[in-house]
């Protein structure tokens, strides 16, 4: 099997996938209201024309323009509109294959966005969604004649396939823009890595190259019994120097990344049939099975006997539930809808 770089370990570990929602078409004033989504989500927006200001949860106000994306990891309430502070014209829904239109009769300038959300397993979402900022903002831009702004145009070719395929209903557009989706996911993490949009976790620590021997270490062969020199020298640092910008770039230390990343390992083989606690223990690099129930009902929040349980649990339930489709989502419009501005400009620079 040939090797995986860190970030392609992260995704397959916490089982990431994209689901797109809604393709928002608004004229001013407009103005959605999110509410908090499950933890198992992570709500993003896509603005591909026009204009529009994000209000995150913690009081923070992003104004983004056409082809900005946007991650929200702490999953908080939100509310997305066109700044002016005219009360908002009503939005409506309309249902069409593969996604859902929220328009509404707004005159001024458009906005066209597109709206879903990620899934992630849990506890994975600790290592993914822990290790990001509250609020995640990148600008996908054309490439330029010269070949720079690689991953920047690819995002763009991306959002323009996107756009595409919500605009028409096509044989396999559902798998499609979610396939997509997932896609964004990857490659807003890899934009973001390659700027200054996350200071620290994950993302910073990508933009440390130094580093970047020590974490792939960790991914390649998290069940070996890493110590600080090992790491340390593997980035041609001392274990001081290395301590030091581990801590500035991640916020936490080597020993958390890889803690997570083995607790994020052990839930997925515990929910095998024929996983033991012993087994598993052994498997990601733990001596003692104490040792390890500690460590995971600390990082988890239950014993691995306990998750072991609530996983074989919910998955008999859901194997013995009717198979009926999942209902549509609402948009939770405040007086108007949240997506009309974010879908132009993206499109409009593509062009």
């Amino acid at each position: 099997m040939p090797a995986q770089d860190w970030l392609s370990h992260l995704l397959e570990i916490g089982s990431v996938a994209g689901r797109l929602e809604f393709r928002c078409v608004y004229g001013t004033p407009w103005r959605v209201a999110y509410p908090q989504s499950p933890s198992s989500e992570i709500p993003y927006h896509v603005v591909l024309k026009g204009s529009a200001v994000l209000e995150d949860g913690s009081g923070g106000i992003h104004r983004l323009t056409a082809g900005d994306i946007v991650l929200l990891p702490n999953n908080s309430k939100h509310v997305l509109h066109d700044g002016s502070g005219i009360p908002a014209s009503p939005a409506r829904e309309r249902e069409q294959p593969n996604l859902t239109i929220s328009e509404n009769d707004g005159t001024g300038e458009r906005l066209e966005m597109l709206c879903g959300h990620f899934v992630l397993s849990a506890p994975n979402d600790r290592l993914i969604r822990g290790n990001l900022p509250p609020v995640l903002v990148v600008h996908a831009a054309p490439q330029d004649a010269n070949g720079s702004h690689e991953t920047s145009g690819q995002m763009t070719n991306l959002i323009f396939l996107m756009r595409a395929e919500s605009l028409e209903s096509r044989l396999g557009g559902r798998a499609m823009l979610n396939a997509l989706s997932t896609a964004l996911f990857a490659l807003t993490l890899r934009l973001a890595s390659e700027s200054a949009a996350a200071q620290t976790g994950l993302l910073a620590l990508a933009g440390h190259p130094r580093l970047a021997p020590a974490i792939t270490a960790m991914f390649d062969d998290p069940a070996r019994a890493w110590n600080l020199p090992q790491l340390a020298r593997l980035c041609n640092m001392s274990r001081a120097t290395f301590m030091r910008h581990f801590q500035d770039s991640f916020g936490r230390s080597a020993y958390d990344l890889l803690t997570d990343l083995r607790m994020s390992l052990a839930a997925n083989a515990l929910s095998q049939p024929s996983a033991t606690a012993e087994a598993v223990a052994e498997a990601i690099g733990y001596q003692s099975v104490s040792a390890f129930r500690r460590a995971f009902t600390q990082r988890v929040g239950v014993t691995p006997g306990e998750w072991r349980r609530s996983v074989r649990g919910s998955a008999k339930a859901e194997a013995s539930a009717p198979d009926y489709p999942a209902p549509p989502r609402s948009l939770h419009v405040d007086s108007a809808t949240t997506a009309a501005q974010f879908a132009d400009k993206v499109h409009s620079e593509h062009e």
